[in-house]
């Protein structure tokens, strides 16, 4: 199987994308996700076609399901022809699993290969608020933290296609996060060698308390994905955008979404 001709791209980062593994690998992990999670993605009945800048909120610590998730549903919907790119830290291609991600289409996290997927028509998810939003705590679960990143709004404008909000919520009950742990951080000097500004602290199972290793196993807590109305940019903002009226209109629909879906769950990690 050609990976060049699979994507019709001969970017060398998007062209590693194997449709063929990604199905086998959706295969297994839709029956995992449907019953441990209890996973749930709605609204995409309203996807727009073509290049799209998929924009979430980030929950999970070091294990999170937001693309699993999503990617679920998505190709069960729309299939294989139309992949989904996720823009990812250069720590994930380290070792001998990179090959195998870049194969599932997860790509360097860098303005020219998210202009490169939107441009060939691929669907790129990004997290503005990486794994500050990841491994924010608990008790701020529902509040849409991108720690000031913005760039996200002017890559969808430069490349010309509509940003579509996803928010989750579920995520950040998967064991009890109690500090993102910036300022253990900064006095061991971690950012300088992981590139992260965060040493987060949680409680689970079954190591209780864990400074990211060793790594809890996930509760299966129930997780609901809503993904709302894309936002035609030009449109919406005019030829000439503000960036940051972008992104502050972007981040109070995700907030309004994300206090309805909370309202909705009766119980944490039960749903």
């Amino acid at each position: 199987m050609s990976e060049v001709s699979d994507t019709g791209s001969d970017d060398p980062e998007l062209g590693k994308f194997d449709p063929g593994l990604t199905q086998r690998l959706i295969g297994v992990l839709r029956p995992v996700l449907k019953r441990y999670f209890r996973s749930e993605v709605h609204g995409l009945e309203s996807f727009p076609p073509g290049g799209a800048l998929v924009v979430g909120n980030h929950s999970g610590g070091m294990l999170p399901m937001d693309v699993p998730i999503f990617t679920v549903d998505f190709y069960e919907k729309f299939g294989y022809d139309r992949p989904v790119y996720t823009l990812s830290h250069d720590i994930l291609f380290m070792g001998v699993t990179g090959g195998l991600f870049r194969r599932l289409g997860y790509i360097r996290a860098n303005r020219e290969n998210a202009a490169s997927a939107l441009r060939s028509g691929g669907v790129v998810v990004v997290f503005p608020g990486g794994d500050y939003d990841a491994y924010r705590p608990t008790a701020s679960e529902n509040v849409i933290d991108f720690n000031g990143r913005k760039g996200y709004v002017r890559t969808a404008i430069e490349a010309g296609v509509p940003i579509v909000p996803a928010v989750s919520v579920g995520g950040q009950q998967t064991q009890l996060y109690l500090t993102r742990g910036t300022w253990l951080a900064e006095r061991l000097g971690i950012k300088r060698l992981l590139r992260s500004s965060i040493l987060p602290v949680s409680f689970g199972f079954p190591f209780g308390f864990s400074a990211v290793v060793p790594p809890n196993v996930p509760l299966p807590t129930k997780i609901v994905t809503q993904v709302l109305e894309p936002i035609d940019i030009a449109a919406q903002f005019g030829e000439d955008p503000d960036i940051d009226e972008v992104d502050e209109h972007v981040r109070s629909v995700m907030q309004e979404a994300l206090k309805d879906l909370a309202a909705k769950r009766r119980f944490p990690i039960l749903g």
